[in-house]
């Protein structure tokens, strides 16, 4: 096969104290996951080990936990969105999360309500999602570019969605304004001072995945995966299961890897300086679920904390790894992941194939004994951009 060079800048986190967090506690995750699995549909997502890409890749395991198949979605965000909603509710009925389902919550909601929220599609799906289960309203705002596809899957929802012609992080300020005026409910996944609680719900119902992948590895006879990628964004997600995985296995036995796109690598950035730095303009990257240029504050105290590397690469490192999942090597499983849930594994790939592959595998600690956790966070939630990668060559490798 070829060698090519993609942009892949890497950081060390100087920072690492391995401090963790209560928020995001193996506790706090099954507790949300108690929640979700009174969810009519729920069941975990697949854990799939890819052992021939492995071999191929000098490391002992790759596992991928398949989002794609949460809930008919074909995305993890629901998990965040579905389980804030229900701690609010919880808490303006004065109920008990641990003792309600979606169906008693539904029947004990005296008025109707209106979620509101600024997505890339994915966490706006997820609260529309959300909204219907309950019978209550949504209103999604997204930001410019968005593709149809996104907004389509979001109506088809009964939820109002509205595309307004700025950025994410501007367009996170319009819905909370816009909220505020109207007395909605903001739903949103990203923090601010005076708006920690429902990040916190979000972050902690996201971690549910990390508790099934737990479980699943265990069940594998593997003691403990090596190594962790998680997508950047605004760090919810990252946040969320890095906080949960380092409580499990300890901060200083994990190595954990932040991937963002290069036209948003705000937490790349962070890592690097020690402190939240933003990042402005388009952020036109296909990654459009990590398309954010504000950390999430309680996300980025525990990335600072505990992540053990920062990583900002080009889009085409996305592309390569949906077209590696897309088409696997050897007997291993197909995965369909799209542009955000894709970026771990063509990390992985691109280092592989690169010229100083030896150098980069040294750089992240990578070896034939690593066991490398990747989350595949979406599949194709947008098919028509994902053909024109996968079919038709789009941010090809080479050129």
């Amino acid at each position: 096969m070829s060698a090519f060079s993609l942009k892949m800048d890497i950081a060390e986190n100087r920072f690492f104290n391995g401090e963790t967090s209560t928020l995001f506690s193996r506790q706090q995750a099954q507790q949300a996951r108690r929640f979700h699995q009174k969810m009519t549909g729920y069941k975990p997502t697949p854990l799939v080990p890819l052992n021939e890409l492995a071999a191929l890749f000098g490391v002992k395991k790759i596992l991928v936990k398949d989002e794609s198949q949460r809930f008919g979605l074909n995305a993890f965000k629901m998990l965040g969105g579905s389980y804030a909603i229900a701690r609010l509710l919880c808490e303006k009925y004065h109920s008990d999360i641990n003792e309600l389902s979606f169906e008693k919550l539904k029947s004990s909601i005296k008025e109707k309500m209106t979620f509101a929220t600024t997505t890339d599609g994915n966490h706006g799906r997820g609260v529309a999602w959300a909204a219907q289960q309950l019978g209550q309203n949504a209103v999604i705002y997204m930001p410019k570019g968005s593709a149809q596809e996104r907004v389509d899957a979001i109506l088809r929802l009964g939820a109002e969605c509205i595309v307004t012609d700025m950025n994410y992080d501007d367009t996170v300020r319009f819905t909370m304004q816009t909220a505020l005026k109207n007395g909605w409910e903001v739903v949103q996944d990203t923090a601010w001072e005076g708006y920690t609680k429902i990040p916190t719900w979000i972050m902690q119902g996201y971690a549910t995945l990390a508790d099934e992948a737990v479980e699943q590895i265990a069940s594998m006879g593997i003691s403990r995966p090596t190594h962790v990628l998680l997508q950047g964004g605004v760090g919810a997600m990252a946040g969320g299961v890095l906080g949960y995985l380092t409580d499990v296995y300890g901060a200083k036995n994990l190595h954990s890897i932040i991937v963002e796109p290069a036209l948003a690598d705000c937490l790349y950035r962070s890592g690097v300086k020690g402190q939240i730095v933003n990042v402005g303009g388009d952020m036109a990257t296909i990654m459009a679920g990590l398309a954010c240029g504000e950390p999430n504050p309680l996300g980025w105290e525990v990335l600072r904390n505990c992540a053990t590397q920062f990583v900002s690469c080009q889009d085409a490192v996305a592309a390569l790894g949906m077209r590696v999942l897309g088409n696997p090597f050897g007997c291993d499983s197909r995965i369909i992941s799209g542009e955000s849930g894709a970026v771990g594994v063509g990390l992985l790939a691109a280092v592989h194939f690169n010229p100083q592959r030896e150098v980069l595998m040294h750089q992240l600690k990578l070896d034939s004994n690593s066991v490398v956790l990747v989350i595949s966070t979406e599949g194709d939630t947008d098919v028509k951009h994902y053909r024109e990668v996968v079919w038709e060559g789009k941010h090809p490798a080479v050129q």
